[in-house]
């Protein structure tokens, strides 16, 4: 069943409210960038990719409504401003305001804004195609698989990029079962890639973060599979909280660990992950959820949402061009 994440009613943006998944599919109908932009940081909408695609939108239509030179502009800094890692958010936001200050005098720029930020989509949905048939190499046998956070549809424009590659696995019958780690603190695992996973019907089980070594002890683990945010030239990946202790116990049980993500997660000028600037999140996402505390508030806190994975821990980054293989020799 395709789930659509993202979609353009030729005036408003509408975008699936990921914080009510996976009970509720509410969805945000807007024209407004500021509430996009809200949206971003509440991630209603999330995943490097989908949050790329929405930014496009967002400044394509609020061009299309007021005309305003001054008003893109400004709409392109409050988005600039919503998420520091995910680099596919700046990367899709320079593509549209290098166009616009080229072709701003245009008569039809509103209209080829529009299209540009459509073509932006329409890239992302093709490159999760190519991911998958990329990353079908990886598996030499029907294997269990663990994955971690949410790399699926609702954080791209089509099938995902890590779930992308077990869905075509699945359909290959390389897929036995997907273990699912919950991903604290906002459960993006438990929620939402449990959520996309039951729609195909691809068995799968959610664990906690924490139970991932025991059961690769155990032997019912045969690979890994993430997403990334953000990938170094040396193959260094950001990824959410908790990747990086994932790839270490994929390391100390001899699993093959891989990252799935488009060429577009590559950040041209970070030379390793030490450059990366990772995300400070508020305390009040550890000490409660949904409004619910399971802590006292007024402990400290400390929330980064993306750890980075050092590139010797990561067997293969696959992408939308090819597999790679470590070291990495991105060409």
């Amino acid at each position: 069943m395709k789930i659509e994440t993202i979609k353009f009613n030729g005036s408003e943006l509408i975008l699936l409210d990921q914080t009510k998944l996976p009970f509720d599919e509410v969805f945000i109908v807007t024209s407004d960038y500021n509430r996009i932009a809200e949206a971003i940081e509440r991630l209603e909408v999330r995943g490097a990719p989908a949050i790329g695609v929405t930014a496009a939108y967002s400044l394509a239509i609020e061009y299309l409504h007021n005309e305003s030179e001054d008003g893109f502009y400004k709409a392109y800094d409050r988005l600039k401003s919503t998420r520091p890692t995910a680099v596919n958010l700046f990367n899709t936001l320079q593509i549209m305001i290098v166009y616009f200050e080229a072709n701003k005098t245009s008569p039809f720029i509103k209209n080829e804004l529009i299209e540009l930020a459509h073509k932006i989509h329409q890239e992302d949905f093709d490159s999760c195609e190519r991911i998958a048939q990329n990353g079908i190499a990886i598996f030499n046998k029907p294997m269990n698989v663990i994955t971690h956070c949410n790399a699926g549809a609702l954080a791209t424009a089509g099938e995902g990029t890590a779930l992308s590659v077990i869905k075509y696995g699945f359909r290959k019958g390389l897929v036995k079962k997907v273990f699912v780690d919950e991903t604290r603190p906002l459960l993006q695992g438990s929620r939402l890639t449990a959520y996309e996973l039951d729609k195909e019907g691809i068995p799968f089980e959610i664990i906690t973060d924490s139970m991932a070594a025991s059961i690769m002890k155990d032997g019912e683990i045969d690979i890994a599979i993430t997403g990334a945010d953000r990938i170094a030239l040396n193959g260094d990946s950001a990824n959410k909280i908790g990747t990086y202790s994932l790839a270490i116990n994929c390391k100390y049980h001899n699993l093959p660990f891989y990252i799935a993500a488009p060429e577009s997660t590559f950040d041209p000028i970070s030379m390793t992950g030490d450059e990366f600037i990772i995300e400070q999140r508020a305390g009040k996402e550890i000490s409660s959820f949904r409004n619910n505390a399971i802590t006292k508030e007024t402990y400290n806190f400390y929330n980064p949402s993306f750890d980075v994975t050092p590139a010797e821990l990561i067997v293969g980054i696959i992408t939308d061009k090819k597999l790679y293989r470590f070291p990495y020799n991105f060409k």
